[in-house]
């Protein structure tokens, strides 16, 4: 599980880095052909980590139900965040990796309820969303990268 925690913090550190050195006016633009932007996705990772690993092993979210609400599958961006919102996000990308990380490494994990991704993946183990999880933050920083080219 090492590895996947490195991996995954090392994302988000890239992360990281697009969100405070890209322009705000590219964060928030939504190239044609796209349905989101940079700023969403980003949030976006933060949030489904937060789903996958946490609602699902039945425990407290480190996210509020609002920002839960504006970033998680099936949304799209809604506006302009305000600079609270956006420090947060910034704040949560490496402090839920370490959290997670303690977390596992104390063994608060005891349950999960198994469900299946839009990708067709079933996570049966908190094991199994931690490891779906970099693969689906690996999507979105593709998908990044794809938005800084417009």
């Amino acid at each position: 599980m090492e590895k996947i925690f490195d991996i995954t913090l090392q994302n988000r550190k890239r992360l990281q880095q697009f969100l405070t050195e890209t322009s705000k006016e590219q964060l928030f633009k939504i190239p044609e052909g796209h349905r989101n932007n940079i700023w969403w996705n980003i949030a976006h990772v933060v949030v489904t980590q937060q789903l996958l690993v946490y609602k699902f092993s039945n425990l407290p979210m480190q996210l509020d139900d609002e920002i839960i609400g504006k970033y998680k599958k099936g949304t799209a961006p809604e506006g302009i965040p305000s600079d609270v919102e956006i420090k947060l996000i910034n704040d949560c990308l490496i402090s839920t990796v370490n959290q997670l990380q303690e977390d596992y490494k104390n063994g608060v994990f005891k349950e999960f309820n198994s469900y299946t991704t839009s990708a067709n993946v079933t996570l049966s183990s908190v094991e199994d969303a931690i490891a779906f999880n970099a693969f689906h933050e690996g999507i979105h920083l593709g998908t990044i990268l794809s938005l800084k080219k417009h």
